[in-house]
Formats: structure tokens, sequence, C-alpha cells
């Protein structure tokens, strides 16, 4: 049975974890990185972008890479390295596109901001500065 760590993130940088698994787990099998699926699985209204996971290994997935086997790139950078100067290259095993039993984490994005998504109410910034405003009158 699939079970997975999906990370929610949204414009403004926030982002959340939840943990999946059963049904709503199986919706995200066999989808590809790009893929937009139904938020209903983690509780968020709207749907979710799929960006990016990485297998029980830690590998990275690669959006060019077909399917969900691992290949052995040779990277200049991106998803997978970083180079530490100009120039440099190493051979990376990485994760196809494709999310399968393999994956443990999925990254994905979500439009708007996250709190709205999950129903919070975010606090104003007028009223938490009213607040320290009474405090500093005491």
């Amino acid at each position: 049975m699939a079970e997975f760590k999906i990370v929610v993130g949204d414009d403004t940088g926030d982002t959340r974890q939840f943990d999946v698994d059963g049904q709503d787990a199986n919706r995200f099998l066999g989808r590809e990185i790009g893929d937009e699926v139904d938020g209903a699985a983690v509780d968020v209204d709207g749907d979710l972008t799929l960006t990016g996971g990485s297998d029980k290994a830690g590998r990275p997935m690669r959006e060019e890479v077909p399917g969900s086997e691992l290949k052995e790139l040779l990277l200049a950078g991106g998803v997978g390295y970083k180079p530490s100067r100009d120039g440099e290259r190493k051979r990376v095993t990485v994760r196809g596109r494709q999310i399968s039993e393999e994956t443990v984490q999925i990254n994905a994005r979500v439009e708007g901001s996250i709190a709205e998504a999950l129903g919070e109410d975010e606090p104003e910034e007028d009223e938490e500065a009213d607040a320290d405003a009474d405090d500093d009158e005491e």
C-alpha cells in the first residue's frame, strides 16, 4: 500500500506537510510532475500542481526522465546536483517524473495562500500591532 508525505507550498513560500495513505495516496500513483491533482486528499480546497519529489534513498525526481525508474545522468546543475565551480559535471542517479510505490515525498503547489486553501483564519497585522501597542502602555 502506498504511503506518501505531501509537502504543499504556496506563492508566499509558506509550506505544510501532510501524511497520506490508503485511498488518498492511490490518487497520486501514476501521476507525473506538472499534473494537477484534487486537493481533497490533504483537505486543501482547490487543485494541487505536482512539482517534484524524492524516493526512499533521497534521490530527486527529474522532469526530463520518463517513467518512474532510476537513471544515471551526467548533470551540470539543476535538480539533484549543484556544481561548486563553473564547468563541473557529475554523474548522479535520479528517479523519473512519474510517482510510484518507491516515491516517499511529493512536492506540490497550491494557487493563492495555503492558509486560505485549508480554511484557516490568518490573523490580521493591524490586530497584532494594536495588541503590541496595548502591552507597551502598561
